[in-house]
């Protein structure tokens, strides 16, 4: 029999590895949503996690391809490659309580999706994108009842979450090299919009050996009014039929639902097996059409595919105060004709410490490959895309760093 007191450190490791490798998943994720500290067998647990990640992802043979705009190919200073990535931060706070001796509820704020290219304005590409960024903020409570069955216990877990989202999009309309204009060409639409979701799941615990199943699904937070504005002050109205204007816009959207299932088992004294399965539905994110007085002014084009996440590591406790911990995920890419979201291979190390039964720190670290590929013209929902440049991208490193601190009686 593994002892519960040897292996409750390695089930918060195993815990902590999954949701570090979530941080770089495909489409819009970031942190995704976790609720593994709801299982944290403590009266009161309170923690504080951030992820540090660096993508390296550039960019290479830029072709600008619709010279009615002006072909960057052939102005001097536009670039045949580019950075399209930005390092970012993924936050998560989170405080859990138990109410009697089988109920646990659990706060949590997190910044669960986000997004952060900027390729800047010399590119030859920059008729498509010279920077786009996507913010969230997420606050959620979470709830469990368990009750004993067989050998374990049976938890049902139910939930409500806010989401809130901001973020822009700025490509260039017009290079202004091309026209002899003081102003950038840049025009800049500005986003933001709301709207709640709820989540719901089981899970099953047999604390003696480690073990614990966890299935949880995840649904849509439809985001039914967002709005913004088109900002063209930077675009001379003599070469753009909206130059010069502020227009206010309107649209609709959801972010997608997800289906995630966890296990970890132990294997042997001091030894832990973790892994999970995640299946997003990010194909709804296809062409997103915003208007004014009912005529479209512009779309956010993404065209992702359904996003899978898997992971798999081991875990092992080497005394009561330190724990280490491997871990490998595969993400397959949500980018399908149009994008750089190729799949994406991580392997991940770190290690846990617990100077008392109160405290415990992690630290870890993930290197990773960003498969290549290349982006082109592609047509959704019967509307050609992608069509204001061509580019190529090789295999890219993405790293990133993780600490988190929890405190727990």
């Amino acid at each position: 029999m593994i002892s519960r007191h040897i292996t409750r450190g390695l089930l918060a490791l195993g815990a902590g590895w999954v949701l570090q490798s979530s941080a770089l998943a495909g489409g819009l994720e970031r942190g995704g949503y976790n609720i593994d500290l709801l299982f944290d067998p403590s009266r009161f647990a309170a923690e504080s996690t951030a992820t540090f990640v660096m993508p390296q992802r550039k960019a290479k043979n830029v072709t600008d391809t619709n010279p009615l705009n002006g072909n960057l190919n052939t102005i001097p200073g536009y670039s045949t490659s580019a950075d399209d990535s930005e390092s970012y931060f993924s936050p998560r706070v989170g405080v859990k309580a138990a109410i009697g001796d089988a109920a646990d509820c659990m706060f949590d704020y997190s910044q669960p999706y986000g997004a952060h290219t900027n390729p800047g304005a010399h590119w030859a590409g920059a008729s498509d994108n010279v920077e786009t960024k996507v913010n969230s903020d997420n606050y959620a409570v979470t709830c469990s009842y368990k009750f004993d069955m067989g050998p374990g216990q049976f938890r049902v877990i139910g939930g409500v979450n806010y989401l809130k989202m901001d973020g822009f999009k700025e490509r260039l309309l017009v290079p202004p090299e091309a026209i002899g204009f003081a102003a950038t060409g840049i025009g800049r639409l500005e986003l933001e919009g709301d709207g709640w979701g709820w989540r719901a799941g089981v899970a099953y615990e047999i604390p003696e050996y480690a073990l614990r199943a966890s299935l949880m699904y995840y649904s849509e937070v439809k985001l039914n009014e967002v709005t913004g504005t088109v900002d063209l002050t930077q675009v001379p109205a003599f070469v753009h039929p909206l130059g010069g204007l502020i227009i206010p816009v309107e649209g609709s959207t959801s972010m997608p639902e997800a289906i995630e299932l966890k296990l970890q088992s132990g294997i042997a004294p001091d030894w832990l097996a973790f892994g999970s399965v995640k299946w997003t539905d990010w194909s709804q994110l296809q062409r997103i059409p915003f208007y004014n007085s009912g005529v479209e002014i512009t779309s956010l084009d993404l065209g992702y595919r359904d996003g899978w996440t898997v992971t798999g590591g081991i875990g092992h406790k080497f005394n009561d105060q330190w724990s280490g911990a491997v871990s490998v995920t595969w993400d397959r890419g949500t980018s399908q004709e149009y994008g750089t979201q190729t799949d994406t291979w991580l392997f991940g190390a770190g290690v846990s410490y617990s100077p008392n039964q109160n405290v415990e720190i992690r630290l870890g670290g993930v290197i990773g490959i960003l498969t290549g590929g290349d982006s082109g013209p592609t047509t959704i929902g019967g509307v050609d895309v992608g069509d204001e440049a061509t580019y190529e991208f090789d295999d890219d490193l993405v790293a990133a760093l993780s600490t988190s601190l929890k405190v727990k009686f």
